[in-house]
């Protein structure tokens, strides 16, 4: 199965590049005698080492590797990204999540990350970091109503690679996987687990390809597999395909679809209300629809 869909991503991602290119050459030669012109570079101003960007976006349903966060409702996510020119960048992310997924906090996912990005070669770039996610005042619960001491927070370090429109990342979890350990295994997910031991070390691949096809509109095509250290029935492949769309006359707005799903064994990625009824199954192929801009 893995081996089909690894192959399936190979080939989608060729096809779209194949179209890209025949976008690309029948638009016609670009005029790149003014862009030689060194007026407009002469006159203008040294840019600063430092630069701040924000986005805003909101989502039918935040998926997290797949992993429905929030019961499969809307979330309001927002970011800040600090970069220096020598490649030195921090950030920090928020998104609401679901108390049904995480219990007993605020409903708040918040990330906090930095790293370096360093050319390799000419079009590959290497990109080193660590990624931490929290969630203010969530803990566990033992059974529904019985909160327990365990918190949800992970930290990731991870590698990546860009080149062109393709895109590889590997993270490593350097805490045990968001809580998971043998005094969690029994309440951590929706069905209870054999205690095994810590979960620190799981990793998860991300493969990505991008293209823009024309007209604002960029294809996406992204695979993931989570490999979770002792706890084998827990790893699974994830997958997403979508189309977004920016419309510079509204500001740079981008609206997005895709279709995502998982593997997922259905037994443990699932979460019910705060009774523990009407559980939901959270991943589970979907569409997902999301409006965003960046600024």
């Amino acid at each position: 199965m893995k081996i089909r869909l690894l192959t399936l991503f190979l080939i989608s991602a060729v096809q779209l590049h194949t179209a890209a290119r025949a976008q690309t050459a029948s638009s016609g030669d670009v005029d790149t005698a003014a862009a030689a012109s060194p007026s407009a570079a002469a006159t203008a101003a040294a840019p600063s080492a430092l630069s701040l960007t924000g986005n805003l976006g909101f989502v039918s349903d935040y998926r997290f590797r797949g992993i429905s966060q929030t019961w499969k409702r809307p979330a309001v996510q927002a970011g800040l990204d600090l970069t220096h020119a020598s490649g030195w960048y921090l950030g920090a992310w928020g998104s609401n999540v679901s108390g049904n997924s995480y219990n007993n906090g605020a409903g708040l996912e918040m990330d906090v990350y930095g790293g370096v990005k360093l050319p390799v070669s000419e079009g590959l770039t290497l990109d080193l970091g660590a990624l931490a996610y929290l969630y203010p005042g969530a803990r566990m619960n033992r059974a529904p109503g019985q909160p327990s001491g365990d918190r949800y927070d992970n930290v990731d370090l991870y590698a990546g690679l860009s080149a062109g429109a393709f895109s590889a990342k590997l993270s490593i979890a350097a805490t045990d996987y968001f809580g998971l350990d043998s005094d969690t295994a029994s309440y951590a997910y929706f069905s209870s687990l054999p205690a095994k031991g810590a979960t620190k070390g799981s990793a998860y691949l991300d493969l990505n390809y991008g293209v823009e096809l024309g007209q604002g509109i960029t294809a996406s095509l992204h695979l993931g597999h989570l490999w979770m250290r002792r706890y084998g029935e827990l790893s699974y492949t994830d997958w997403k395909l979508g189309l977004s769309k920016s419309f510079d006359q509204l500001g740079g707005l981008t609206v997005s679809a895709a279709v995502v799903g998982t593997d997922a064994d259905r037994a443990y990625y699932q979460a019910g209300d705060s009774a523990g009824q009407r559980a939901k199954r959270l991943g589970e192929t979907g569409l997902v629809l999301s409006v965003s801009r960046s600024f």
